[in-house]
């Protein structure tokens, strides 16, 4: 058994596309338009087989993302090296987005830093020897 998606609700549907298919490599189908119930979707797949689900509504409220609530927290992409963590790190910081952790070696062994997407949500960038 394996994650199948991650789904999440976005009011910036084309930078939050823009965000994980130039910086994460996801690749994206089509968009997905459902008038009847205000639904625009992208569903953005990455090498490893796991997907992310884009998702605008017109009817979604806009409730800030707190970082300790219930509910996901995070989700983290896998690095080849510490190298290509500091390198990505980098590239997002230069590209102007919010590194929220500065890279470094976890009390779990894992070297990994935190940047925030267009929206908000804690991704994290993780290599572990």
């Amino acid at each position: 058994m394996r994650i199948h998606h991650i789904a999440i609700w976005t009011f910036r549907l084309e930078e939050m596309k823009e965000f994980y298919t130039c910086y994460f490599n996801g690749s994206s189908n089509e968009k997905y338009i459902n008038p009847q119930k205000g639904l625009e979707s992208y569903f953005l797949h990455f090498d490893e087989g796991t997907d992310l689900e884009l998702m605008s509504r017109t009817d979604i409220q806009n409730t800030p993302i707190e970082e300790n609530r219930l509910g996901l927290t995070h989700f983290a992409f896998a690095f080849d090296s510490q190298k290509a963590v500091l390198r990505q790190t980098e590239r997002l910081r230069t590209a102007g987005y919010t590194i929220a952790g500065e890279p470094r070696t976890s009390g779990d062994g894992y070297f990994e830093s935190v940047v925030l997407d267009p929206d908000g949500n804690r991704i994290e960038c993780v290599f572990r020897a």
